[in-house]
């Protein structure tokens, strides 16, 4: 059991270094010309071990094995330039109603932001 223990101990390292926020949330990149672009990612990881004791209880009776993977993929970009935010999709346009009504969502966002910026503004004068 304690072979065990430690294979598992093992593949779940290997699995903490490979993903934390930075591979989510990538590091921020700015461009001279004052834009930043933030790289965001999916990740999906698992791991799966197992082993057991054969023949008679002896030092060499233990076999089993253990494996990680993770899978990466660029799912979009914050863009960021004066103050305004947007999200740019890499994956291929939504099928559905619903997939595009979801990726609408910031875009009216800061539309109905804007609005109520431009009513504040006007009331203030």
């Amino acid at each position: 059991m304690e072979k065990l223990n430690e294979m598992m101990s093992a593949a779940m390292e290997k699995v903490r270094g490979m993903v934390d926020t930075n591979t989510i949330v990538g590091q921020p990149i700015t461009t001279p010309d004052g834009v930043t672009l933030i790289p965001i990612s999916k990740v999906s990881f698992g791991f799966g071990s197992g082993g057991g004791d054969y023949g008679k209880p002896a030092k060499d009776g233990f076999g089993g094995g253990a494996a990680a993977g993770v899978k990466i993929e660029p799912v979009s970009f914050l863009i960021i330039k004066d103050g305004i935010t947007r999200v740019v999709p890499v994956a291929v346009p939504p099928a559905t109603t619903v997939d595009r009504i979801v990726d609408m969502v910031p875009d009216v966002m800061d539309k109905v932001e804007k609005y109520f910026d431009k009513k504040g503004e006007k009331e203030t004068v």
